[in-house]
């Protein structure tokens, strides 16, 4: 006895892009979070590696110095949004001279089109 159920087919996990919109924001923040805790995992490695090398004084600073900068260089790339796309602006153009008509009424006058 056949069944009119098919087996369900394979889905790609996400659709194909065929527009150039931009990710959404939900995808830019998830992102930017990730990059943040990535970056705030990055500080407390390097001021445990500080603690851990008190005993060499250079190279712990080095740590330290680290330590305290990543915060603000994590919040400022967590507030950071990609580069706008450029995007083609409509400007005026002068006309071609071949496209120039002249008024035989006015010749002064050139009508453009």
């Amino acid at each position: 006895m056949a069944s009119s159920q098919q087996p369900a087919r394979s889905r790609r996990p996400q659709p194909v892009l065929i527009t150039e919109a931009a990710p959404s924001r939900a995808e830019l923040h998830a992102a930017r979070k990730r990059r943040y805790v990535l970056t705030m995992a990055v500080r407390a490695i390097s001021l445990v590696l500080a603690a851990v090398f008190y005993q060499t004084l250079w190279l712990a600073l080095i740590f330290a110095a680290l330590g305290t900068v990543l915060p603000w260089i994590a919040v400022m790339m967590a507030n950071d949004e990609p580069p706008k796309s450029k995007q083609h602006v409509n400007r005026y153009v002068a006309p071609r001279p071949d496209r120039i008509l002249e008024n035989p009424d006015r010749p002064d006058r050139v009508i453009e089109y």
